[in-house]
């Protein structure tokens, strides 16, 4: 069994928007609060991200630039992108996880991201289906 012991369980869900503060006032009025809010510089465009919370679920809320907020725009279905796993120990479970064959999509992962106090470490593998795992530790 992969993660055995280091596994957390879901950390949150990562959902692309085509308007950030639209998207994050509809789900304040969910009752849910901003926990998180940075911007990841990119080549055109820098990705605005929040994160937003109510009770155990964490919902990623990025607006991308360009072409690709163009496509996401015009999604019919499938808007939900990523589902993120805490870990305990990032780079065992890479390790483990690479170790038996399965593909992680980043170059140069675990990736660093300048989340919450002191960063995040993730990666990410597609499920049977196509869908994005993304293995996410919270660093302290």
């Amino acid at each position: 069994m992969l993660l055995q012991g280091n596994l957390q369980g879901i950390q949150h869900l990562g959902l692309p928007v085509t308007d950030l503060q639209r998207s994050k006032s509809f789900y304040l009025n969910f009752g849910f609060t901003e926990i998180m809010r940075t911007n990841i510089p990119a080549l055109k465009e820098s990705i605005q991200v929040a994160m937003v919370q109510k009770d155990n679920l964490t919902i990623e809320l990025y607006q991308l630039s360009g072409e690709e907020r163009h496509e996401i725009a015009t999604r019919q279905n499938g808007h939900i992108d990523h589902i993120a796993m805490n870990v305990i120990d990032i780079d065992k479970a890479y390790s483990e996880i690479t170790a038996v064959g399965l593909e992680v999509l980043e170059q140069n992962a675990p990736v660093f991201l300048p989340f919450w106090s002191n960063g995040v470490k993730f990666f990410t593998i597609c499920g049977p289906d196509g869908e994005k795992i993304e293995f996410n530790q919270i660093l302290r």
